[in-house]
């Protein structure tokens, strides 16, 4: 079943006195890019979380952010005085500015102000937690992807329903047409003739018809739509497989196809319903795009 790129995941846990939350988001995107946001002391874990998140995704812009508090008694800190100071001088004139109160409780939290005895080794023993974590939020979001993709399938197949009927009634308007032309080349050639008493010669009629329907002729491109049709629910049935880049590549050569026979059959009813199959095809598009 195809995916989505869309999804949401999240995970927590409370270890040895430390809370840890992973909220991982994934939009579309080409190909896979990994964006990670972690607090100061777990900063030398980035890598591993990224290669823990192409483990699982493998295309669309995801975003990983991981909250991390140590409320453990053995978590004790030093407040960096010179930086706590450097910040509320610099922002101290700002506050007072737009007429609000510096609180210190904030910037205290600001980056360099708190270092604890153990931040150099933080890093290394929340990492099995954190990746633990990471991999649960993975899950969610595949899972996530998967439901979205399910609906995304249904309202591609029925898109393609209605193109593949509009595509029917153009293959029963065809015969139609080529009568039409024959019909009223008949009465234009009589009405010519009628000044000179001359008769329309059969083979003469038949030739220009023949002429007409082999330049209008769209046989072979409604062909090749419906084979493309088909290809796309083939593709679009496959299991775990990256196929939103070709039924991306497919849906253009479908409405190239749907072009080309609206140049060749200038007939009016042909001509609405391929402004319908192409509307079709762009709603299409814009479904494929989201797929994994």
């Amino acid at each position: 079943m195809p995916r989505s790129m869309t999804g949401f995941g999240t995970a927590h846990a409370v270890e040895d006195g430390c809370r840890y939350t992973v909220e991982i988001r994934s939009v579309n995107g080409r190909f896979l890019k990994c964006v990670v946001r972690l607090p100061e002391a777990l900063h030398g874990l980035e890598a591993d979380i990224e290669q823990a998140v192409a483990g699982v995704l493998r295309r669309g812009s995801v975003t990983v952010v991981v909250r991390f508090v140590d409320e453990s008694a053995s978590a004790a800190a030093d407040i960096n005085i010179a930086a706590l100071e450097s910040y509320m001088d610099r922002l101290g004139p700002l506050a007072e500015k737009s007429g609000q109160r510096l609180d210190i409780a904030q910037c205290v939290m600001l980056p360099g102000v708190i270092a604890t005895d153990t931040a150099g080794d933080q890093h290394q023993s929340a990492r099995p937690t954190v990746l633990r974590l990471v991999q649960n939020a993975c899950h969610d979001v595949e899972s996530m992807r998967t439901r979205e993709g399910e609906s995304l399938s249904s309202d591609i197949s029925q898109h393609l329903d209605a193109i593949e009927a509009r595509l029917g009634k153009i293959r029963d308007r065809v015969p139609q047409v080529i009568d039409q032309f024959q019909e009223r080349l008949r009465q234009r050639m009589e009405a010519l003739l009628s000044q000179s008493d001359a008769e329309v010669r059969e083979e003469d009629l038949m030739r220009e018809v023949a002429i007409f329907a082999e330049r209008s002729d769209i046989a072979e491109e409604v062909a090749r739509l419906s084979a493309h049709i088909e290809q796309f629910r083939e593709i679009l049935s496959k299991q775990d497989d990256l196929i939103g880049r070709t039924l991306d590549f497919l849906a253009q050569e479908m409405l190239r196809e749907a072009n080309t026979i609206g140049s060749k059959c200038l007939d009016t009813d042909v001509g609405r319903e391929i402004v319908c199959i192409k509307g079709e095809v762009d709603r299409v598009k814009e479904q494929v795009q989201n797929l994994e």
